[in-house]
This record gives C-alpha cells, structure tokens and sequence, in this order.
C-alpha cells in the first residue's frame, strides 16, 4: 500500500513542479513522510513510465502540433486501468489499434469519443501497458 501511495505522491510532485533529478524527488518524499532510497526511485520512475524533458521529470505527453495521430496522454486509475486521452473522434481508431497490437497485459479496451479505458489484470501489467501503448503510437508520428 505504501508503494502505491509513494508513486501517486511522486505523480503529483511531478506535475506540481520543476524536478530534475531523483535526488530532489526523494527530498521531496521524505518530507511528506516517504522513507526512500535513490533506487527506489528510479524504479518508482520506471514503473510510472516518467520520462525527462528539457532536464525536468514530466508524465509523457504527446504533442498537439497537428502531426500526431490518436493518443494525447496516458495515466493510470486505480490497479487494472488505463486511460487514454484521443484527439476528438480518434478513440475507437486507437482502441483498435491497441487490440490488433495483441499486447499480452491488455484484457480489453472501451473507447468513446475521445477516452479509451484500457483493462489490465494487475498493477504490475498496468506499468507495463504505459509503455507499450506510447511505443505503439510514437511509430506513427
């Protein structure tokens, strides 16, 4: 439970702020009461699908440039989901996609307009399924 807890406070302090460096990150958690150590965090980084950009940790985006076709974010929601952000009309195009791609973590998807719930059986799977899916679309960029 605490894992959980630690990597959605990481989640927040990421969007919250300029972090650059998995020191800063752990200074931050121990202050809210987070005991961690450098590797722990990178894990948590890993897991989470966090990447860096212009020098600052960030939740992978896609850019609205008019060149990217489908998915805009990806964030997870509780331990079995998934959810995805379309550019307006392109969900169920996506969700296609990420049925064909047969991603072995992926128990199914639902997609309206703009939103795709992806399934996932485990947290594990779920971590999993963030990388996979942005690997899948940024092939198409």
């Amino acid at each position: 439970m605490q894992k959980e807890q630690r990597q959605s406070t990481i989640l927040k302090l990421i969007a919250a702020g300029q972090i650059g460096r998995q020191e800063e990150l752990a200074e931050q958690l121990e202050k809210k009461g987070f005991s961690v150590t450098q590797s722990s965090v990178s894990r948590d980084l890993l897991e989470l699908g966090i990447v860096k950009v212009n020098g600052a940790y960030a939740l992978p985006q896609k850019s609205s440039n008019g060149m990217v076709f489908g998915i805009r974010s990806l964030e997870i929601a509780g331990e079995n989901l998934v959810v995805a952000k379309c550019e307006s009309g392109l969900a169920s195009a996506c969700a296609v996609r990420i049925d064909a791609a047969a991603i072995d973590e992926v128990v199914g998807t639902i997609a309206g307009d703009d939103t795709i719930f992806i399934a996932v059986r485990n947290q594990k799977d779920q971590r999993a399924v963030l990388k996979r899916v942005w690997e899948l679309f940024e092939r198409l960029v």
